[in-house]
C-alpha cells in the first residue's frame, strides 16, 4: 500500500490569506494535491490541516482522510509527524507533497512510486531539471522522520543520509511553490 500525504496546515503569513484555499483552475490549492496523488493510484490520501482549518476541511473531497495538526505553528515537521502517524498499518511508503505547489502532476508521483518499487530505497526524491521536488519515504523511515523539528521536514533526513536518496529524473522545471500573491498571479 502507498500512502499519499497533503501538507496544507501552514499560517499562509507571506501569502496574506489562506493560500490552501485560493482558486487555481477552477479548484482551491490544495485540491491539486489531492488530485495528483488520486490520479496516480495512491492508496489512500491523507491531508494535514491546521490554519484555517474548518475552511480548509470544507474545500476538500470526500476521499481525503483530514488530520488536525494543532501544533503547525511549531512547523512542517508537525504536520508531517501527524500523517506519519495516522497512515494505515499495511502502509509501504508515503509520497509527500505540499498543498501550495499545484505543478506537481500525477506522473511525477507516479515515477516517485515506480522508483521506490525499483529500488526500495528509504527516499525517493523528484530530480526536476532546476532542482529536486517532492519526495516518497519509506515505511523504514518514519519514526525518525517523525522526530524531525521545524521546517526543513525530510530534508535534514536526506542531508544527513545521502545514502537513502534514489532520485527519480524528471525531465522539466520545477513547479513553481505559491508562496505570495505575485507567485500566483505569474503562476
Amino acid at each position: 500500500m502507498i500512502s499519499g500525504i497533503v501538507l496544507a496546515a501552514g499560517e499562509s503569513s507571506r501569502f496574506g490569506s489562506t493560500k490552501q484555499l485560493v482558486e487555481v483552475d477552477g479548484k482551491p490549492l490544495v485540491v491539486h494535491a489531492i488530485d495528483a496523488l488520486r490520479d496516480a493510484g495512491v492508496d489512500e490520501i491523507l491531508v494535514v490541516v491546521g490554519h484555517d482549518e474548518e475552511r480548509v476541511r470544507e474545500a476538500l473531497p470526500p476521499d481525503a482522510h483530514v488530520i488536525s495538526n494543532p501544533a503547525y505553528r511549531d512547523g512542517q515537521a508537525t504536520s508531517l509527524a501527524a500523517a506519519l502517524h495516522d497512515v494505515d498499518p499495511s502502509s509501504e511508503a508515503a509520497v509527500v507533497l505540499l498543498a501550495d505547489q499545484p505543478g506537481v502532476a500525477a506522473e511525477d508521483v507516479a515515477s516517485l512510486i515506480s522508483g521506490f518499487h525499483r529500488t526500495r530505497n528509504q527516499i525517493v526524491r523528484a530530480a526536476y531539471l532546476d532542482g529536486p521536488g517532492p519526495a516518497l519515504l519509506s515505511r523504514e523511515i518514519y519514526a525518525e522522520a517523525g522526530h524531525l523539528h521545524g521546517d526543513a521536514g525530510a530534508r535534514v533526513l536526506m542531508a544527513s543520509h545521502p545514502e537513502w536518496v534514489h532520485e527519480v529524473p524528471i525531465e522539466r522545471p520545477a513547479p513553481p511553490d505559491i508562496d505570495t500573491a505575485e507567485d500566483l498571479r505569474s503562476l
